[in-house]
């Protein structure tokens, strides 16, 4: 029996999934996963409005070459709009211009459709060595016997006590081989993969529940304590939900500065390794921006809430308003009503008293004013005197000198014997006044501008701030070509 109650509850369950945005997905033509998976990627979770009909309309036309039986009639906004209505992609407006990007559901299919068509296994010993950490850490946290946790805490401290003194002994440190290190930075892309669908849903709730009170106030169909009650129960059960936990885990990491600086740390830490080398340039950034990206996600998930508490304030006032107005209405009512009453007798009319004239006995409570007894204030004093020299302001780094960009990578290209640069080489025969970060961008913007050869490898540039102090910069391998077609151009 309980065995068919839980089948009857899945079919329910699966019947419900059918009509899912996911299920229409998976459905659909498989050019259209093809599209999504090449244009939606960690390190470009949005692409703009015209960027994406370009680059949909292009794929259009190799699909059209290869005899693909699709709408003529269609172009690649037709598409995007059908996707959008079939809740496969989002367009909100972000800085003042519509953006595509994934829904939740459309997140996890892509989630695991990468997941299914990698040729990797998800079981390495990094995943076995998690999994028996947790554990251990489970068994250790619920345990409610005070002994047993001091003799668990008593074995770390004696384990890590030991490996210290092997340390100090000149015993050299146990380092996980290239390939398990590899399968471990990958493990934990696996698994920060799925926290964007997590905050996108988390999103998407709150979204209902503003668009809910948002009808609500338009309707006025329900009344204030319920619509209040029904957004806090909302609020509440999408809190207890597995991304409403990731949502509030991830808040408190926010509002821990040593946890953030420790995850920092560990990141440039596991960027400076050598097996970094064999992840793709994707999968670096993915890691290098991991915390920026929720942090952006997070931060459009407290926006909502703000909207929400905007307008669950809108919708009490305006009732409160409502309720005033007919209370007012009917206290006049009730006075007009009263004052009519033949039932009241006629009352004698009192005499009228001018509490305002003033009662003088003698002339001298006049006290009559002479204006040669007026004395005039002080003159205020003079506002000091300001010079150049008392003007401070906050120095910033100047903006890159196009003009010297060129000349030092023509400089560089011309003295290599190959004809070719890299942008270190460049950036170093800049004069030492445009040797700081804008200049770095301003040759990272000229290499994308004139296609420019961009490898996967890392190149380390050291330049200074405006405060003396010396930084590090890691970068694409930009390679500059001496005979450059876009080079030429700005040249002349």
């Amino acid at each position: 029996m309980r065995s068919t109650e839980q089948a009857v509850s899945n079919w329910h369950t699966q019947k419900d999934f059918r009509l899912s945005p996911a299920w229409k997905l998976l459905s659909a033509a498989p050019w259209t996963i093809a599209f999504f998976r090449a244009e939606f990627t960690p390190n470009r979770p949005r692409i703009a409005l015209e960027e994406f009909h370009a680059a949909l309309a292009a794929f259009l036309k190799e699909l059209r070459h290869e005899n693909l039986n699709l709408n003529e009639q269609w172009q690649a906004a037709n598409y995007a709009d059908s996707w959008v209505r079939n809740q496969f992609l989002a367009r909100p407006m972000v800085d003042g211009q519509f953006v595509y990007e994934p829904t939740a559901q459309t997140q996890r299919v892509l989630n695991f459709i990468d997941g299914f068509t990698q040729e990797r296994t998800n079981l390495n010993s990094s995943r076995l060595s998690a999994l028996l950490n947790s554990i251990e850490s489970l068994a250790h946290e619920s345990d409610p016997d005070p002994a047993a946790r001091i003799r668990q805490l008593d074995a770390e401290i004696a384990e890590r006590q030991a490996q210290i003194q092997a340390l100090e002994t000149g015993q050299e440190p146990a380092v996980l081989p290239h390939e398990t290190s590899v399968a471990a930075a990958r493990s934990i892309l696996d698994l920060a993969s799925s926290l964007p669908a997590d905050f996108k849903r988390m999103r998407d709730g709150v979204e209902a529940m503003l668009h809910t009170i948002r009808q609500e106030i338009m309707e006025s169909s329900v009344a204030k304590g319920v619509a209040v009650g029904q957004v806090l129960e909302g609020d509440r059960q999408l809190r207890s939900t597995a991304e409403g936990e990731t949502f509030r885990g991830f808040t408190e990491f926010l509002n821990n500065p040593q946890q953030q600086a420790r995850f920092r740390q560990a990141v440039r830490e596991v960027l400076e390794r050598d097996f970094v080398s064999d992840l793709s340039s994707d999968e670096r950034n993915t890691l290098a921006n991991l915390v920026r990206e929720l942090r952006r996600q997070a931060s459009e998930v407290h926006a909502i809430y703000g909207r929400l508490s905007e307008s669950l304030h809108t919708y009490v006032q305006s009732d409160e308003f409502r309720e005033s107005m007919l209370l007012r209405k009917a206290i006049r009512s009730a006075e007009l009503a009263v004052a009519h009453s033949p039932d009241l007798k006629t009352r004698t009319p009192a005499v009228p008293v001018n509490l305002y004239l003033p009662e003088f006995e003698t002339l001298a409570g006049i006290g009559v004013f002479n204006p040669e007894d007026h004395v005039p204030p002080p003159r205020l004093a003079e506002p000091p005197a300001l010079s150049d020299a008392d003007i401070h302001r906050t120095p910033n780094t100047p903006k890159a000198d196009a003009g010297a960009i060129r000349q030092a990578i023509t400089a560089a290209t011309a003295a290599a014997k190959d004809g070719k640069a890299t942008l270190g080489a460049a950036f170093g025969l800049l004069p030492p006044e445009h040797r700081h970060i804008n200049s770095i961008r301003g040759l990272v913007l000229t290499a994308r501008q004139t296609d420019q050869d961009i490898g996967d490898r890392f190149e380390v540039l050291t330049y200074k701030q405006i405060d003396g102090v010396e930084r590090t910069a890691y970068l694409p391998l930009v390679t500059f070509h001496k005979d450059s077609t876009g080079l030429k151009d700005e040249s002349k």
